[in-house]
């Protein structure tokens, strides 16, 4: 079984070009973005937050209660995710839930379990899996790594037009600080930091087309001595 890994920055559509290179090579992907995402939900509808801040004893006593799964959508072509059997999939990717997520994914006990799960998955399949910590700590071992970056105004502006299209009145400096503050967060926690390893393959996109990326990093998969 082969193993993909990419990890990189907030907004440089990681998630993207994983699900691009899966249907393009026939692998699996496993949105690991989305299963952090889904356990802040939780959080937000169950009373894990007050003014901000997150009640971690709270949020690890209901790990146990939390069940996470992908299901393939034939008639879209992708993969959606279900928390404790419900499609959330529309549910995650708001300002609320972005905003948050950060402080969800810190928690050393939600790391636990979604590495688990993600390992699990692994082991029977060819996949691939973007994130902040998958050739770091999830799969160190992974055949071929990728860490994606841009500069943090690109990023911003692609998340901005992002939430516009989808009727989000969210202005671009609030997307740009939220952004940052993400960023330091992810770079800066104990428990698993965002790091580029020395045997990642650092892919900067601020000047690249989604086609032009998708081919660099397809040429790199089925030809790693690149």
């Amino acid at each position: 079984m082969k193993t993909i890994a990419i990890d990189g920055f907030s907004s440089t559509g990681k998630s993207t070009v994983a699900k691009q290179l899966a249907k393009l090579l026939g692998y699996v992907y496993i949105d690991s973005g989305a299963m952090y995402r889904a356990i802040t939900l939780y959080a937000l509808q169950n009373e894990c937050f007050a003014d901000n801040q997150l009640d971690k004893e709270k949020l690890v006593k209901a790990l146990q209660d939390i069940q996470i799964n992908f299901h393939f959508d034939q008639k879209e072509q992708k993969s959606r995710i279900f928390l404790n059997a419900k499609d959330v999939e529309h549910l995650i990717r708001g300002m609320e839930v972005s905003s948050r997520v950060s402080l969800v994914a810190a928690v050393p006990e939600v790391r636990e379990k979604l590495v688990a799960i993600q390992r699990e998955i692994s082991k029977s399949q060819n996949v691939i899996m973007d994130g902040r910590d998958i050739g770091s700590v999830v799969f160190p071992n992974a055949d071929v790594k990728f860490f994606m970056t841009a500069t943090p105004e690109e990023r911003a502006r692609r998340r901005y037009e992002e939430l516009k299209a989808k009727g989000d009145n969210t202005s671009f400096d609030e997307v740009l600080e939220n952004l940052k503050t993400r960023d330091h967060i992810d770079s800066t926690r104990a428990h698993s930091p965002l790091i580029q390893t020395d045997d990642a393959i650092v892919v900067d996109n601020t000047n690249l087309t989604q086609s032009e990326q998708l081919e660099l990093m397809k040429n790199y998969i089925q030809n790693p001595s690149l």
